[in-house]
């Protein structure tokens, strides 16, 4: 297999996460032009981030591994550091920033589409220590997915069984799940439905970052440690340690 260049990789995850944010904020921008119930803009917010993050791993899963988050590009290199099937160190330095950047981006792209204004820093305040635990339950849970499905030859099943995870956990944590640092950071840059305030932001992440090694720990309590692939294993493309998707 030929191994698909850092830069296109890099590009994947940068328009994919871009466009999972454009999805989620966009979609919130719509629920709240369409009605005052608070429940159904968090339905129609979370059926819109069903349906678009499953076909961006679709979609992208083959170039980048549609990672579109740093929790997941973080346990595919800690997962992957001992058997050279992850993402190197250099991978890392090429997609975190893509992925925060195209979160950013998206963020403006969606305000722009619904002529609000661009780079207004939320105001929506998300700090209370109940939600940081549901960050926690949120992140853990999608790492656990991701990589019990890797480590089980089920890699195909992530498109539909990601997708349906963050919608059911738009609706079972108490943070709504954003579980994806790249996400928060561009959801800080809109003061709409989906933003959450800059204040609330590092919090989060704090959250989300003990989730990734929660899960982790969780995923070799309940799958055990990866086989080593065989010594002539033949050229892999680095994209593979997810064909894997990222939260909202």
């Amino acid at each position: 297999m030929t191994a698909i260049p850092l830069a296109r990789r890099a590009g994947a995850e940068l328009v994919g996460t871009a466009a999972l944010v454009t999805v989620v904020v966009g979609s919130g921008i719509q629920a709240t032009a369409l009605t005052s119930d608070v429940g159904l803009r968090l339905l129609a917010n979370s059926l819109a981030t069903v349906l678009g993050l499953g076909v961006l791993i679709a979609l992208l899963g083959p170039v980048s591994g549609a990672h579109f988050n740093p929790v997941v590009t973080l346990a595919a290199w800690w997962t992957g550091r001992r058997g050279d099937d992850g993402p190197a160190l250099r991978e890392l330095a090429a997609y975190l920033p893509a992925q925060i950047a195209g979160a950013i981006g998206g963020a403006a792209l969606a305000d722009a589409m619904f002529a609000e204004p661009l780079a207004h820093l939320s105001t929506h305040h998300r700090s209370a220590p109940q939600l940081l635990l549901g960050e926690v339950v949120a992140t853990a849970g999608l790492v656990l997915l991701v990589f019990g499905l890797a480590r089980t030859g089920r890699e195909r099943l992530a498109p539909v069984a990601v997708a349906c995870y963050i919608g059911a956990a738009y609706w079972f944590t108490s943070s709504t799940s954003f579980a994806n640092p790249a996400v928060t950071i561009g959801r800080a840059f809109t003061d709409t439905f989906a933003g959450i305030a800059p204040v609330s932001v590092p919090g989060f992440v704090g959250a989300q970052l003990v989730g990734l090694a929660l899960g982790l720990a969780l995923l070799t309590l309940l799958f055990g440690h990866p086989t080593p692939p065989p010594a002539d294993h033949g050229a892999v493309s680095r994209a593979e340690p997810g064909v894997v998707g990222s939260a909202r």
